[in-house]
């Protein structure tokens, strides 16, 4: 029995000095693959980088739409990395086609895992057919409030520019399920801005001068229906609403300016804007006295 011990005690250290004797060997081995996985990786990285830069300048030959190119440049970069991590593994000794097997085994957790994903990539692919907004239209997404000019239509989430620029990022899918208004759909946009005049004043003056200053604004579109009436016979004055129409990308400046001339206008005019005011009654005969016990 001592001697089985020895033998066996003799085996193992000479499997320990073998697999030293090997180690420098297979390290050297190791090492030069992770170099050469590195190299193909940053090759691959630059070939990645080309095939993009071709699609790109295909779809511009194309005249296609901004927000196509950056959704396709986004899904071709993430197929193309997944195929190249693939084929450095199995450089490593990855068999491919069980990965691939394992994959299809575990689709039914995998799918519960990126259902969220997978909505906004479907989410994605809806905006890009139907097109209910472009990269630089403003849009407003009723579900949530948000507001903006669309920077870019990525795999997964679309960019919005807010007017204080701030950067807004919103899934796909919830893009696709949501009521959107496009303000900029139709290249024009209808401006109202409501003015308060004084019940003593003269309503006729007032929409005259109002009509006098859309007139000699040149950003207002003189072809469509430009327009002053009265709005509302408020609490504390006549309201008008001054309605006209401007091109989408002078539409801010054309309603500041205006809404600026029209102070002015009416102040030349003598026609002065109410302040918000209660008329208090009180009623003298009411006994105002306090009793005590």
């Amino acid at each position: 029995m001592g001697l089985e011990q020895i033998a066996t005690e003799e085996v193992d250290m000479g499997l320990i000095q073998t697999y030293l004797q090997q180690l420098p060997d297979k390290a050297l081995r190791f090492g030069v693959r992770v170099l050469l996985a590195l190299i193909f990786f940053l090759i691959g990285a630059q070939i990645i980088k080309l095939v993009r830069k071709i699609v790109r300048r295909s779809l511009k030959r194309g005249n296609a739409d901004v927000g196509v190119m950056q959704f396709l440049d986004s899904f071709i970069k993430a197929v193309m990395y997944v195929l190249l991590l693939f084929m450095i593994a199995s450089g490593f000794g990855l068999d491919a086609a069980s990965v691939v097997a394992l994959l299809g085994s575990a689709g039914v957790a995998i799918g519960l895992a990126v259902q969220g994903s997978l909505s906004n990539f479907a989410g994605g692919v809806l905006i890009l057919l139907l097109k209910p907004f472009r990269v630089d239209d403003y849009i407003k997404v009723d579900n949530d409030g948000h507001e903006g000019t669309v920077k870019e239509i990525q795999l997964f989430y679309t960019k919005l520019a807010t007017p204080d620029n701030h950067v807004v990022i919103i899934p796909n899918g919830s893009l696709a399920n949501s009521s959107i208004l496009n303000m900029s759909a139709l290249g024009e946009r209808r401006m109202d801005i409501i003015v308060g005049i004084s019940y003593d004043a003269d309503i006729r003056t007032a929409k005259e001068v109002l009509l006098k200053v859309l007139e000699q604004d040149e950003a207002v579109l003189k072809d469509k229906d430009y327009r002053v009436f009265v709005q509302e016979l408020a609490d504390s004055g006549v309201n008008l609403n001054v309605r006209c129409w401007a091109v989408n990308e002078q539409y801010w400046e054309c309603k500041w300016r205006i809404t600026e001339q029209i102070k002015y206008a009416l102040d030349d005019a003598g026609i002065s804007i109410p302040y918000p005011q209660m008329d208090v009654h009180i009623d003298r005969n009411a006994d105002t006295s306090l009793t005590g016990h």
